[in-house]
């Protein structure tokens, strides 16, 4: 796999109950939350000492940006640091919330739509060439991202005009263009911002806004990883299939809302094809690519899980209860379900489908499943600590900025303009300087 800088944002739904009340506003319950970070949380907006970003975003979302990766299981590992650093803002505010005389319970939900219909987004970064227009790259991913759905898929207990059902994504819903440069009045697959924090004309940033966020590591692994191989085989030029589709925004809602995985979506050149036929002929050409150019350990990896994945999604998708989020939460759900006598309408279901996305390990439906061994990893607990202080050790990251600048007019700004260099002897001679 080409070396690449990848980084994930997701954006936390928030808030603060008792005995199932709203008992608190957004805004305060942010402001308790953030309180420790920066006094004002209303515009909270820090870089942490693991090289990430945490700061409140539109309608008080907390949102975390993981530091800038090169290496996929690197870039799960600091997405669940993200979990475990918000839930420790949540004990510290809740402490607070007591201090004060208020009673309450703070909630943090790592998913992307609320009771009220709102989303909030997950976002993928990649760093590409510009040497691959962005006309291209948009014409090859978006089929991909509109049928990747069915491994990335947080699931969804949606209402509809014919009823309640169960989708695949939660993030479909709420897609209405292709292509777009607002990321919530007109939400669309895939962002034209272009900011690569890097040299301008070597690079471009994809900004990917269509997945979900995602519990299950195996699930974020793959989301990002398919997502690798295909821009690897994009930038190399291999790739020149088109399979555009007639209506991408309204195929990926079709998609969403077929979990047996058999709806059919229509290309602009009047061929018709399943998602799963999709994921299978991408899936088929990445692995001609990695054949033609020799796989390295990482890609062969990403690709012997899409196999197997695929594969047993064509078979029967309920085999993948321990990897893939929609899976998952739908067996525990329809378990439930069946346990309690309950159909999808019966408030206890959405409130089940919330529950899921608890990043509090003691009270999350998917963290319960952790404990229990019920779901596949990719990383582990030690780990995802370590990546709470430690910034990766091979990107800029390490070094914590873009640019670094003291409060002195003799002292010279020092530019990082290269993502990849983890070592600068400049920045080190400054720091040692002080």
């Amino acid at each position: 796999m080409k070396r690449r800088i990848f980084g994930l944002e997701n954006e936390y739904g928030l808030t603060c109950t008792l005995n199932g009340q709203r008992r608190l506003s957004p805004d305060n319950v942010a402001r308790y939350l953030f309180e420790k970070v920066i006094p004002g949380a209303r515009n909270a907006n820090v870089f942490l000492e693991n090289g990430a970003r945490l700061y409140l975003d539109t309608g008080f979302h907390p949102e975390y940006a993981t530091p800038e990766c090169d290496d996929i299981t690197e870039l799960v590992i600091h997405d669940k640091a993200g979990e475990r650093i918000v839930e420790d803002l949540l004990h510290q505010a809740e402490k607070r919330l007591r201090e004060d005389g208020i009673s309450g319970n703070i909630l943090l939900f790592k998913n992307n739509t609320d009771s009220a219909g709102n989303s909030y987004g997950c976002h993928e970064n990649y760093l590409v060439s510009r040497d691959v227009s962005f006309q291209r790259l948009a014409e090859a991913l978006i089929p991909f991202f509109v049928t990747r759905q069915i491994i990335a898929g947080a699931g969804k207990v949606l209402q509809t005009p014919r009823g309640f059902h169960y989708c695949l994504s939660q993030r479909a819903q709420h897609i209405c263009q292709e292509i777009s440069g607002a990321t919530t009045s007109s939400r669309s697959i895939i962002n034209t911002r272009d900011e690569p924090h890097a040299d301008a004309e070597r690079y471009r940033r994809l900004h990917v806004i269509v997945g979900d966020s995602n519990m299950s590591e195996v699930a974020t692994y793959l989301k990002v990883g398919t997502t690798a191989v295909v821009l690897d085989m994009i930038e190399a030029g291999y790739f020149d299939k088109d399979y555009s589709l007639q209506s991408p925004v309204q195929a990926i809602r079709d998609i969403s809302h077929d979990p047996t995985l058999r709806e059919i979506v229509k290309l602009k050149d009047g061929r018709t094809i399943t998602p799963l036929q999709m994921q299978m002929d991408y899936l088929e050409h990445a692995i001609r690519h990695a054949d033609a150019v020799g796989a390295d350990p990482i890609t062969k990896d990403v690709l012997a899980r899409w196999t197997e994945v695929l594969e047993k999604l064509e078979s029967d998708p309920m085999q993948l209860d321990r990897e893939l989020d929609w899976v998952i939460k739908r067996k525990w759900i329809e378990a439930y379900m069946a346990r309690s006598r309950l159909s999808w309408r019966d408030p206890k279901v959405s409130l089940l489908d919330l529950q899921y996305h608890d990043i509090r390990p003691d009270r999350g439906i998917y963290y319960r499943l952790v404990q229990r061994g019920g779901v596949e990893r990719i990383t582990d607990d030690e780990s995802i600590e370590r990546a709470k202080h430690v910034p990766p050790q091979t990107t800029r990251a390490r070094l914590h900025w873009v640019y670094l600048k003291l409060n002195d007019p003799e002292r010279e700004t020092i530019l990082c303009k290269d993502p990849f260099q983890s070592h600068d002897e400049r920045v080190e001679r400054l720091i040692r300087s002080f």
